[in-house]
């Protein structure tokens, strides 16, 4: 899974509109009351730059895992019990922090959630027509989309002549990325099945970036990070479990390997990944984090080679790297892509 939205913090001066993090924070009270102001986030060092490849192997890992055992547990089945068990310890994680949800949030928190749950009803549908390695690049076209969402919604986010160059670019590489979908790589699966899983894959794309889009331009912008992650746990749980049951996708084996994958799911992908991203970002400068998102197409594209033994055509091997070059385009001056 993957977190749209950045951890904030108490803001204890006032910042101008560009700044994409608080330049200062309080950390909660010592044991004399007394609140410590936390450092600003600095450069990376090796212990950032090795954790956060980490969890850009762990995103990677996130598509591969429900491929792998989509014929024992339906992906569209393991995406709301994720859910629901991230739920329940976000929920505690809230609680412990005495974090509630504020009533006046409720509605772009409604459609927040709407998005999120439509991007991996997409992503789960993918999954049964379409190779991971595919699906993991079509999703991460979704900086693409926020661009040129907040493009037309932000003065402060109008784009320059180099990221419409690489939205060009990347729309370039999608199409040919497209052409190559025909083979399909996953063995198993026919190419207009796999074209159609490309098309689902992209559409999960679009859904993230308007996520984004939604919860910059929304009262969401100053919630918490967990106040956040629960409207988007919630709208996967509530949408795509009835999915499962009407599509006839309620299908789970429980055998030791489904079960550890469900844990790997539900524990690493869905909460200590989104703890650990969000350590990162009160530490370093989400600028330069940014860069190794670009590590979780990589390693999804290579993973799905390895492990699941998907094959790859030189179309989409061109038309992904050109995908990635176009999102670095247009990411170099907008910070870290929000992750999830």
């Amino acid at each position: 899974m993957r977190f749209s939205i950045l951890c904030k913090r108490r803001k204890v001066r006032p910042m101008s509109s560009s700044n994409t993090l608080p330049i200062a924070s309080v950390s909660p009270a010592s044991s004399s009351g007394a609140a410590r102001p936390l450092p600003a986030p600095g450069p990376l060092d090796a212990r950032a730059g090795a954790v956060m490849t980490l969890l850009c192997l762990i995103w990677s890992l996130q598509q591969i895992s429900l491929k792998a055992v989509a014929e024992q547990a339906s992906p569209m089945l393991m995406v709301p019990l994720r859910s629901a068990v991230a739920l329940l310890l976000l929920g505690l994680l809230m609680h412990r922090r005495g974090e509630k949800p504020e009533s006046g949030r409720w509605l772009p928190g409604a459609v927040v959630g709407a998005l999120f749950g439509l991007e991996y009803l997409g992503v789960a549908e993918a999954l049964r027509l379409t190779g991971a390695s595919h699906v993991v690049v079509f999703l991460y076209t979704a900086p693409i989309f926020a661009a040129l969402g907040l493009h037309f919604r932000l003065p402060a986010e109008r784009l320059g002549t180099q990221q419409i160059a690489g939205i060009a670019l990347a729309f370039g590489g999608i199409v040919l990325a497209f052409l190559g979908g025909s083979a399909a790589a996953s063995p198993t699966q026919g190419g207009g099945n796999a074209l159609l899983g490309d098309a689902l894959a992209l559409a999960a794309g679009v859904a993230w970036g308007a996520t984004t889009v939604t919860i910059r331009c929304s009262s969401l912008a100053s919630a918490p990070a967990t106040e956040t992650l629960l409207y988007q746990l919630l709208g996967a749980f509530v949408l795509l479990l009835p999915a499962a049951w009407l599509t006839g996708q309620m299908h789970f084996e429980s055998t030791p390997v489904v079960w550890a994958h469900l844990a790997f799911q539900s524990l690493v992908v869905s909460f200590a990944s989104f703890l650990t991203w969000c350590w990162l970002l009160r530490r370093y400068l989400a600028s330069r984090l940014g860069v190794f998102s670009f590590l979780t197409p990589i390693f999804g594209v290579v993973l799905g080679v390895g492990l699941l033994g998907e094959a790859l055509e030189t179309p989409f091997v061109i038309g992904s790297a050109l995908v990635l070059v176009g999102i670095g385009l247009v990411s170099v001056r907008r910070g870290v892509p929000a992750r999830r």
